[in-house]
């Protein structure tokens, strides 16, 4: 029999309250309405033929690939050669489906917006008999969704793209530990080997297109019996190469609405070029060699998170990029598709349409797409909710990720309470000035077990970004989600 200690009871108990009351604070929505609720369970009891026009792929040996134990499972794809190219076909959940315009469940997830997630769990943007039952893409069921079929060139260059609705049945629910694991050992599904080649080669023509991604270390909450652990992960190459199959049909989606001249579109203002010039400063003074003509896209991919030099350029270069956002058009109060309106990371016009399940804009993206693709009219209803979005994404992106922030800062604070007069190494990953310019600087350092990101103010000449440093918890204030460090004796 496991005993449970008496601290780590607390602690949990600890951790429920303070998350309970930071979800009141950032007005993060918990449970549904009967209403909402009454019409969730209606639309999952419906017959899977809906009276819509579907082609039926059942025979798509599709997968599912997410985190272990995933049960909203938006995504299932399958990979073949195509002649000197490739064909990726990727099932997405059809949760307009289940959605009735205007009615309960489709004020709530305007009024939502995104699933929340927390160390203590997730609250959906749709109840769980939608979200984890009808409507995901579980393993050896029928499924209704929006399958894309997307034809690549042997260099991976898109050269046609067709959408339809469908039926489908997943074959496999995967993991990204199993399938890299299965990749690294020489083991994995013929299809799986695909995922590898074809993720390269849509990296690679991101950073072509100016584009980048960057390895920048997770910071992730483990609990066992009760009690919580945070730890910094660094993503597997698997999942990279999976998220290029998500930008691919993104990317997709951003051209079909063009052409139809209404739509959605997710965008990131550019770096500006003083900002590169400072990232470049940071590299040389963590002794990383950034060549001359080597732009920053193609830098990034050289990084490893799991090295502390590496790690805190990652975590500075996080700076480059600011002012993501949404972009509608071919409304009335915006008619005209946008100009310079891309996404700087990906360096392409780029539509969210691959997690409906849980992000409330890919199930009207979708549907400008298969109106396109149709040569039918956009509905009505899409059209008229599209001039809003913008403004409820922002805030619900807003709200998500100040929950999730704050309930990290939480469990630093419970997690570094019992220990506050240790000494720990970490790493400065972050450094500015001090108003003042008195010599001094305030820095985000990163402890690596516990791992724990606080702020530290201490001599500017001992707080360079990468420099490894020695800080004592002097506070740990659950209430307030801080912890405060000092820096120790140089000696």
């Amino acid at each position: 029999m496991t005993r449970r200690s008496p601290r780590a009871g607390a602690a949990a108990a600890a951790a429920a309250s303070g998350l309970a009351a930071l979800r009141a604070e950032v007005g993060v929505p918990e449970g549904h309405d009967p209403a909402v609720l009454a019409e969730a369970e209606e639309a999952a009891s419906r017959p899977i033929e809906d009276g819509l026009e579907r082609a039926d792929r059942r025979d798509l040996p599709l997968v599912t690939l997410d985190p272990a134990g995933s049960k909203d499972l938006d995504q299932a794809f399958h990979l073949a050669v195509d002649g000197s190219g490739f064909v990726v076909h990727y099932a997405i959940a059809d949760v307009a489906s289940f959605v009735t315009p205007g009615g309960a469940l489709d004020a709530e997830t305007h009024r939502r917006g995104v699933t929340y997630y927390g160390p203590d769990g997730r609250f959906g943007l749709h109840p769980p008999v939608l979200s984890e039952g009808a409507a995901s893409l579980l393993p050896e069921v029928d499924r209704r969704a929006v399958l894309w079929r997307i034809r690549l060139d042997g260099d991976g260059v898109i050269r046609d793209v067709d959408v339809e609705r469908a039926i489908v049945r997943s074959r496999a629910q995967l993991d990204y530990v199993g399938v890299q694991a299965a990749l690294d050992a020489g083991t994995a599904d013929e299809m799986l080997t695909l995922l590898p080649r074809v993720g390269a080669l849509r990296a690679e023509l991101q950073v072509q297109r100016g584009g980048a991604s960057l390895d920048v270390p997770d910071q992730e909450v483990e609990t066992h019996d009760e009690r919580y652990r945070l730890v910094y992960r660094a993503a597997l190459p698997v999942e990279e190469d999976n998220a290029q199959l998500s930008l691919l049909t993104g990317i997709v989606a951003a051209r079909l609405q063009r052409e139809a001249g209404i739509g959605l579109w997710r965008t990131l203002q550019a770096a500006r070029e003083e900002d590169v010039a400072r990232l470049r400063r940071v590299a040389l003074g963590l002794g990383l060699d950034w060549p001359a003509g080597t732009s920053y896209g193609a830098f990034a991919r050289t990084i490893d998170s799991r090295i502390p030099e590496h790690a805190a350029f990652a975590t500075e270069a996080t700076t480059l990029f600011r002012g993501a956002g949404y972009v509608a058009f071919g409304t009335p109060e915006h008619p005209d598709v946008p100009v310079g309106a891309a996404h700087s990371a990906i360096a392409a016009e780029y539509a969210h349409v691959t997690a409906p399940l849980r992000r409330l804009v890919d199930r009207y993206g979708t549907e400008v797409a298969l109106a396109q693709v149709a040569g039918r009219p956009v509905p009505e209803w899409v059209v008229a909710a599209l001039e809003a979005l913008p403004v409820e994404m922002a805030s619900a992106t807003q709200r998500a990720g100040a929950y999730e922030r704050g309930g990290l800062d939480l469990l630093e604070a419970l997690i570094m309470a019992p220990r506050v007069g240790r000494t720990y190494d970490a790493v400065v990953v972050e450094s500015t000035r001090s108003k003042e310019d008195d010599g001094e600087a305030r820095a985000t350092v990163l402890l690596t077990s516990p791992a724990v990101r606080a702020r530290v103010v201490g001599p500017r000449d001992r707080l360079r970004a990468g420099s490894r440093v020695r800080v004592t918890v002097t506070a740990a204030d659950v209430e307030r989600r801080s912890v405060t460090l000092e820096l120790a004796d140089a000696g």
